[in-house]
């Protein structure tokens, strides 16, 4: 027999720790593989980790609430020895490149060498295991990362204890620490000014603290914030309190794109296996604006501003439970209509199923929401950070309208639509905003009705 160890995966280049959240197994339990153990939650999405081999479940490593580092052994699985060269490549799946270097090593031995022993001369130097400590007099959790950081800004136990966290009850993230920093002019030299300086940092992920003693009255249901429901609270709240938010309007005729989809749409279906809906066009339009006006593709740090290279494009999502996820279109500039509505789709359809990676909810320079799909035909979307700019697309709706013919003006039955642009005051002006949306709007109005796919 041979003890396997269960690893906390990678998932993704910004995530360095996961929270378990919930085991799906208990101590000996029998596990096949690719099955389920466990549930984990990093601060962007939930998942689940699955074993890569077939074995017994004989020890748990981590309790529920408990955040592991990447890399991390969280359990221990018996499993048959023969199955130890599976065992080293699900190590080397799991653990990157110093397990492939480390696999190469020890290959030509290991024929000579029992299965359990290949298994430990190899885990042993892939990875090293560090105890999570506490280093706060303070009932508050840091994970290594955070602890790091600290370190490594020189930020010392008082000061670290007054930062509030947006993570799972509290807990400071990196996102955190990272907001913290950008407006951390100087080194606190008490625990005073440490108080003063966080009351007055602007970019930290603030609670709302809603009043705990609301009354409440006959036939109240009192219902509990789910996990990323809290975060989505802590984050608009956020928002809110660092960017000045502005917001600018315009409608749009949109007739030749309702026209055009109208007739392209079935045929698409059974060209592309893929249906097509306004958003891909929304987005191009969207990138097309967004070059002619750069600027509106940024982010704050301090008093700095950061001019983004890529144009990463977020489109928020409503998923069954009713919370919000933003899916990230990665170089949206770089696609073409066919190859965003395949984008959308997919990561839409994986969105809705809990299946979406940290990664691709992570980058996002610029974020589109449709209002309109709820029957809306405008709203006033809240910025997401580090974002400076948020627009929001309402219902297409019919309308009279004014249109000018070389016979004179008439009245016809016209497509449109409502768009508002929310923009963080900080850096982008009425001027730059609302020029921005209303090229936006030129390039909709635009659009070629014959143009063919």
């Amino acid at each position: 027999m041979a003890k396997v160890e269960l690893i906390m995966p990678k998932m993704g280049e910004s995530v360095a720790e996961a929270t378990v959240i919930k085991w799906l197994k208990v101590v000996g339990d029998s596990i096949e593989v690719d099955e389920s153990v466990l549930e984990i939650a990093t601060d962007k999405v939930d998942s689940e980790v699955p074993s890569a081999v077939e074995g017994i479940l004989i020890e748990i490593l981590y309790n529920e609430d408990d955040v592991v580092k990447v890399g991390e052994a969280i359990a221990i699985i018996e499993t048959e020895a023969s199955d130890a060269l599976n065992i080293i490549k699900s190590l080397n799946a799991n653990s990157g490149s110093k397990v492939s270097s480390a696999t190469q090593a020890f290959s030509s031995e290991s024929d000579a060498m029992h299965p359990e022993e290949v298994i430990k001369e190899l885990t042993d130097n892939v990875m090293e295991i560090t105890p999570i400590s506490n280093v706060s007099n303070s009932n508050k959790f840091y994970s290594p990362l955070v602890l790091s950081i600290a370190k490594e800004e020189d930020i010392e136990v008082g000061e670290l204890d007054v930062i509030v966290g947006s993570g799972k009850n509290g807990r400071v993230t990196k996102k955190d620490m990272l907001a913290y920093l950008m407006n951390r002019s100087s080194k606190p030299n008490t625990l005073q000014e440490t108080i003063k300086v966080s009351s007055k940092s602007l970019s930290l992920p603030l609670v709302s603290h809603s009043p705990d003693n609301v009354p409440t009255m006959e036939g109240d249901e009192i219902i509990e914030m789910d996990r990323m429901r809290k975060m989505i609270a802590n984050h608009m709240v956020m928002s809110k309190k660092v960017s000045p938010h502005v917001t600018s309007f315009v409608e749009a005729d949109v007739t030749n794109i309702v026209l055009w989809r109208n007739s392209i749409k079935d045929d698409f279906l059974k060209k592309e296996g893929q249906k097509i809906t306004f958003t891909p066009i929304f987005i191009d339009a969207v990138v097309k604006a967004i070059k002619d006006f750069p600027m509106i593709n940024i982010a704050v740090s301090g008093t700095n501003i950061i001019k983004r290279k890529h144009i990463n494009i977020g489109i928020a999502a409503a998923l069954p439970s009713g919370n919000l996820i933003v899916p990230v279109i990665k170089d949206a500039d770089q696609k073409n209509i066919i190859g965003l509505t395949k984008t959308i789709n997919d990561l839409a359809k994986r969105a809705r199923s809990n299946e979406l990676m940290p990664d691709e909810i992570s980058g996002g320079t610029f974020t589109l929401t449709n209002v309109g799909g709820f029957g809306n035909i405008m709203g006033t979307p809240i910025i997401n950070q580090p974002q400076v700019a948020i627009m929001a697309v309402g219902a297409i709706v019919k309308k009279p309208a004014v249109m000018e013919t070389e016979m004179g003006d008439i009245i016809a039955i016209r497509y449109k639509m409502f768009c508002s642009l929310s923009y963080d005051h900080r850096v982008v002006d009425g001027s730059l905003g609302g020029s921005f949306l209303r090229r936006f709007a030129d390039y909709l109005e635009a659009f070629d009705k014959n143009m063919s796919i």
